[in-house]
């Protein structure tokens, strides 16, 4: 049992001297802890010419209707949240998104795929294993900053 928790304890110090991030799936409340946020992630990128992407889950605890107006990041000259569409020819693209309503005891994912945060102009690249802040506004004023990990360029999630 001494081993098991000695390695255990390893582990995480060498974790935490490399700075590298633990589990991606921690919550994070805002300071009314109406608003959670899971598992947010982003992708590495390929340098800065093309945008990067995040994804997380937001969970409304509270009573009230709330919306996600907008997102702020430090490592993006512009960050917003998108929508990947598909036409009736199988073509997809990505359009900026309206709010986003989340009713109460609601969720809402971003996620490949769908609706996600589009980070562009890029002013360092998304590098696997360091994270960065982003920031969600939300219709009642609250903004809320989370850490965001960076996950390998193939990365499907903080699960695999």
């Amino acid at each position: 049992m001494f081993k098991t928790f000695a390695k255990a304890i390893q582990s995480l110090s060498v974790a935490l001297l490399m700075g590298l991030p633990m589990a991606s799936s921690a919550q994070q409340l805002s300071e009314n802890a109406s608003i959670v946020v899971e598992s947010p992630w982003a992708r590495a990128s390929l340098g800065m010419s093309r945008p990067g992407g995040a994804y997380l889950t937001v969970r409304n605890e509270g009573s009230d209707q709330i919306s996600l107006i907008g997102l702020r990041a430090e490592i993006s000259g512009m960050a917003s949240i998108h929508e990947t569409r598909t036409n009736s020819d199988g073509v997809s693209s990505m359009a900026p998104a309206d709010d986003i309503v989340i009713p109460p005891g609601g969720m809402f994912a971003l996620e490949p795929g769908g609706y996600h945060a589009m980070l562009m102009q890029l002013q360092s690249p998304l590098v696997e294993g360091e994270t960065f802040p982003l920031t969600l506004l939300f219709s009642d004023g609250t903004e809320l900053e989370i850490t965001v990990p960076v996950l390998g360029i193939g990365a499907r999630g903080p699960e695999g």
